[in-house]
């Protein structure tokens, strides 16, 4: 297997991986315009690492980080709505950064690899991002799964139980800033949000327990990211959104079986 092709397989997996656990607390909590938001954001940590002469990667993750905490601070005010809130965060952001893309005349950008994402240009700084954030990432759920999944199904329970919610509700916001941060160059800013939420959709009607939706949103991440490299080497298309594509298929699959089973009982 040519080198390029196995970077871009490892950088996959990694993001299915990571995906999964987050991407279901995503939709159990029904954040996935928060995600969108996120994605929006990224670009201009883009226009900022460009312009600061810093790796993409650090301005992204540092505007990810820094919407999130505006969003948490925002939302205890209890001023806005969370959709309105999102929606300009999102929008303005994103305005921003093409405004900060426009004014540096010396910086040739290629935004589609940014917008969508360039998976076979991966290589071992990109693989170290992703396997180095998604393992701290993954070992913080690993150690407050069980109060995140509290704060999911009953956030007033969990404060009677001592749980510090709003802590680990900003805690949750950057755990899918990292994400969106170092998933950029596999699927790109537009498309992030959809390896966050189709996966889990995905195994949600074949799962008895959060553990197994986790489990089954990993597998589908990772067989949306095999076969979406292997249709964009075989049919020249582009990796990202070929990846995102199997994955819907999957999803329309599930949700035609998933229908059909529950007719016949």
């Amino acid at each position: 297997m040519d080198e390029f092709l196995l970077r871009a397989l490892i950088g996959g997996i990694g993001i299915a991986i990571l995906s999964a656990p987050l991407g279901c607390f995503v939709v159990w909590r029904r954040m996935a315009y928060f995600g969108a938001t996120l994605s929006h954001a990224a670009l201009l940590g883009v226009a900022l690492g460009l312009l600061l002469n810093v790796d993409v990667r650090i301005g992204v993750l540092g505007i990810c980080v820094l919407v999130a905490a505006i969003l948490y601070v925002l939302r205890r005010r209890r001023s806005l709505a969370m959709d309105t809130l999102l929606g300009i965060l999102a929008h303005g952001a994103l305005a921003v950064g093409l405004v900060v893309l426009a004014f540096m005349d010396n910086v040739r950008v290629d935004l589609m690899s940014y917008l969508f994402g360039d998976v076979l240009a991966v290589d071992r700084a990109d693989l170290a991002w992703i396997w180095g954030g998604g393992a701290v990432v993954l070992v913080v759920l690993a150690v407050q799964w069980r109060s995140l999944l509290m704060i999911t199904l009953n956030p007033d329970l969990a404060r009677v139980e001592g749980t510090r919610v709003e802590l680990l509700e900003l805690v949750f916001l950057l755990l899918v800033s990292v994400v969106v941060a170092v998933a950029m160059q596999v699927v790109g800013l537009l498309l992030i949000v959809s390896m966050l939420i189709i996966p889990p959709a995905v195994a949600r009607p074949w799962s008895r327990t959060p553990e197994l939706m986790v489990i089954g949103a990993g597998i589908v991440g990772i067989v949306a990211v095999a076969a979406g490299l292997g249709a964009s080497l075989n049919f020249d298309v582009p990796a990202g959104p070929a990846i995102v594509t199997v994955a819907m298929i999957m999803f329309a699959l599930s949700l035609l079986l998933s229908g059909n089973k529950r007719t016949t009982r």
